[in-house]
């Protein structure tokens, strides 16, 4: 079922499945995708979840509201749980949406029941980044792109720190030699995260599914 809210000055696009009984459970995706990034995973999870697959703002059917702070975006989830009276959620992102989830848990712990950030983007400067190319590309607002990129080349000296204030328990899943980030980097300033490397790249969940799926389900069985 896809939904929208209204929440934190902007609509947010969002598709929710699973038993609105079973504990709640959050896919964000990663930069220029939207929830259809997760097609196939969202019905995994659904077996034992009540699954939101979200569109972050500048993507997908979301607002595409021209500013992009990455602490922002996370307020933005903060504000989905509030309009959806979630207090508690697991929280699963991939790379951008990674660094939006270690942001919210970083800000708001309480908020985090689990959390499991795939080849996430470390809150340090980033080298040996090509340009930005701005192509035809119409799914995604192009100001996004500009914005957090300038966030990942230069981020706040604080984000790094802050992944020490993270208390959920937390599952970093690296891509491995072929991924841009050091995503080993993230667990080792999470207190007590666990880190499982699946040598497919950066698209971790694409490129290895079932072991993909295999390292989310035995951490969220623990």
């Amino acid at each position: 079922m896809i939904r929208e809210a209204h929440v934190n000055g902007i609509k947010l696009v969002y598709r929710e499945e699973g038993d609105p009984a079973a504990p709640p459970l959050l896919l964000i995706h990663g930069r220029t995708a939207d929830h259809n990034d997760w097609n196939g995973i969202t019905q995994h999870f659904a077996a034992r979840h009540h699954v939101f697959a979200i569109d972050l703002r500048g993507h997908g059917g979301s607002d595409h509201p021209g500013e992009y702070p990455l602490p922002e975006m996370a307020e933005d989830v903060v504000a989905l749980l509030d309009h959806l009276g979630i207090e508690r959620a697991t929280l699963i992102g991939h790379s951008l949406g990674g660094v939006v989830s270690y942001h919210l848990a970083t800000n708001h712990p309480e908020r985090v029941e689990r959390l499991v950030l795939e080849d996430p983007a470390p809150p340090l400067p980033l080298e040996g980044r090509a340009p930005l190319v701005e192509d035809g590309s119409t799914a995604f607002d192009w100001r996004m792109m500009h914005d957090t990129e300038r966030q990942l080349l230069n981020p706040d000296p604080a984000w790094l720190d802050g992944l020490g204030k993270i208390t959920a328990p937390t599952l970093v899943i690296g891509g491995g030699e072929l991924s841009p980030f050091d995503s080993a980097g993230v667990a080792a300033r999470i207190p007590g995260a666990e880190f499982v490397v699946i040598e497919v790249g950066h698209l971790v969940h694409v490129n290895g599914r079932r072991p993909f799926l295999q390292a989310v389900d035995t951490f969220l069985n623990r």
